[in-house]
């Protein structure tokens, strides 16, 4: 008699940086790295002129490199691998094949991984620079909140997403900044913070739109995310709202500040996305989600570039 095949609990490991890269989920990963790009601009304290001193120069580019490095590969890969193991008595019911439950990841490899992120991530930060390492360690802290018991910021739709908007863009956002102004001494650092804060928030509304592919598990599982709270309708026109009340108090403040160029160039990358934003409200379903995240997102990533270089 042939033997059964062997159950997805009992798979072998798979090599420890396969599980590594798996894991840490890159396509997560861009977000946070340009956030943090944006912050360094903000600063408007980049050295760059090879031809006057090419040392200084190099100097700056490798913060950028490894600033981006600590950003998204290193903390958000903490944050997605501590979430996966959080979720991994829920996910053996869920989708049982991935790597935790179905064993293809040992509890050992798994805190390995925490360990080596965390650890690099946190050297890096302290080599840029004190408050730089403060928000990292902020960063991690709300990480390890969003996905663990009994906090698990991840239950409630509004923490979660403010968790993942204050994280992956105003702290990233933020420690660019210090990065190159290490004590916001510059004329206009404040205001990088505040929008900063701004286009964080917004980011709410974008993360709602993502629960969109999640909304039937969300419910099952008791997850209070807003689409399973409050219906697929009434989430798009919330997320729309949040992302474009973010956006317009960052054209109105840079119009306060007297920056009218840049303001007006956010103004038309806002109204670049209200198209597909009617689009997701008349049809409020996850092919479109998808469809807003393609189009919807860039002009949303663009208007915090062009704030950023408005800050002179």
């Amino acid at each position: 008699m042939s033997q059964a095949p062997t159950t997805a609990q009992h798979a072998a490991p798979l090599p420890f940086f396969k599980v590594m890269i798996t894991l840490m989920e890159p396509y997560t990963w861009f977000a946070p790295t340009w956030a943090f790009v944006v912050g360094c601009v903000a600063s408007h304290n980049i050295f760059f002129d090879p031809l006057t001193d090419l040392w200084q120069s190099i100097v700056s580019v490798g913060k950028i490199a490894i600033g981006t490095l600590m950003a998204g590969p290193l903390l958000v890969g903490f944050s997605q691998v501590w979430n996966d193991w959080c979720d991994r008595e829920v996910d053996a019911i869920n989708q049982p094949e991935r790597l935790i439950p179905s064993g293809k990841a040992t509890p050992g490899q798994v805190f390995a991984i925490l360990a080596i992120l965390g650890a690099l991530a946190m050297a890096i930060a302290v080599f840029l620079g004190w408050g730089v390492a403060l928000v990292a360690a902020i960063g991690v802290v709300i990480a390890l909140a969003y996905s663990a018991e009994p906090i698990r910021l991840k239950k409630n739709g509004w923490l979660g997403n403010l968790a993942i908007g204050l994280t992956y863009e105003t702290c990233a956002w933020i420690a660019g900044h210090l990065t190159f102004d290490p004590e916001l001494r510059s004329a206009h650092a404040s205001q990088s913070v505040v929008l900063a804060v701004i286009y964080g928030l917004g980011v709410v509304g974008t993360m709602i739109i993502n629960d969109f592919k999640s909304v039937a598990g969300d419910r099952a599982m008791g997850i209070r995310s807003i689409p399973a709270m409050f219906g697929e309708s009434n989430a798009a026109r919330i997320a729309v709202l949040i992302i474009n009340a973010a956006q317009l108090a960052a054209v109105v403040l840079q119009g306060l500040w007297g920056r009218w160029i840049p303001a007006l160039i956010c103004l038309l990358l806002m109204a670049a996305q209200w198209r597909v934003q009617a689009q997701l409200v008349r049809e409020p379903t996850q092919p479109m989600a998808v469809r807003y995240n393609i189009i919807g997102i860039p002009p949303y990533t663009w208007a915090m570039l062009v704030a950023a270089l408005g800050l002179r």
